[in-house]
């Protein structure tokens, strides 16, 4: 087995000790519909409450961003820029982090932080797993934007933008300009929709001008069995990986 497959398989064994498939299944559609309809809850915090959302998460969305951003660095080219070190900012469960850092053969350090000490949790346990020098942390990620600038650090935002408050997104869009002037590159990972994203088309305006690039992407989807069951059994789409970045690199 693979890395990346003792990975899932651990995954699957501590998240279903305790729950059957049919309960993570019902759980993964309460949470999908926070992200189509409730997205307040996913900003507190709550979204994720409760044994079976959080199973359905890692099960379900961590292997998901972890396939599609590493496509994402792959398409980019991203796993060809020399960084020491990725500030995974938002950084969940430690997946998009981890994905980056994986395609990189030098194998960078990742400094994760998240407002979940759940999801930290999960994120220390995915560096180990996937054999990665990585801590994550608890903490607010603007708060927590990386002091150090320099084109040997990564910022890494994957699927937290979103989730915060207007007046955060805009002190953190500002600092992510002066760390880019830096020369530190970074990426920014989102959902392709755009209709919740009404702060989106002013990020590509003031990140381009800085250089960054604008991309959509759809890459057939080859999805791990327990991955795949979920979303049959949830009703969700699986034929395809897809999302939306800014990119600096």
């Amino acid at each position: 087995m693979t890395p990346i497959d003792e990975w899932l398989a651990a995954l699957e064994q501590r998240h279903l000790a305790n729950l059957t498939r049919s309960e993570v299944t019902r759980a993964l559609r309460a949470l999908s519909s926070c992200y189509v309809e409730r997205r307040a809850k996913l900003r507190s915090g709550t979204a994720l409450e409760g044994e079976g959302k959080r199973a359905a998460f890692a099960l379900y969305y961590g292997p998901l961003h972890f396939l599609t951003v590493t496509e994402i660095v792959r398409a980019l080219g991203a796993q060809e820029r020399a960084v020491r070190s990725i500030a995974d900012l938002g950084c969940g469960t430690g997946v998009g982090g981890a994905a980056w850092a994986l395609a990189c053969a030098a194998r960078p350090a990742i400094e994760g932080i998240d407002a979940s000490g759940w999801a930290v949790e999960e994120a220390n346990r995915t560096y180990r797993a996937l054999g990665l020098r990585g801590r994550a942390k608890t903490g607010e990620l603007v708060r927590n934007f990386p002091s150090e600038r320099s084109s040997g650090s990564a910022i890494l935002l994957a699927y937290a933008i979103n989730e915060l408050h207007e007046d955060a997104r805009t002190t953190l869009l500002a600092r992510l300009i002066a760390a880019g002037r830096a020369g530190t590159p970074f990426l920014i990972v989102e959902s392709i929709a755009r209709r919740d994203k009404p702060w989106w088309a002013e990020w590509v305006d003031r990140l381009g001008v800085e250089g960054a690039r604008e991309d959509e992407w759809r890459f057939r989807a080859v999805l791990p069995p327990l991955v795949e069951q979920l979303a049959r059994s949830a009703g969700l789409s699986h034929g395809e990986l897809t999302a939306r970045t800014l990119a600096r690199l």
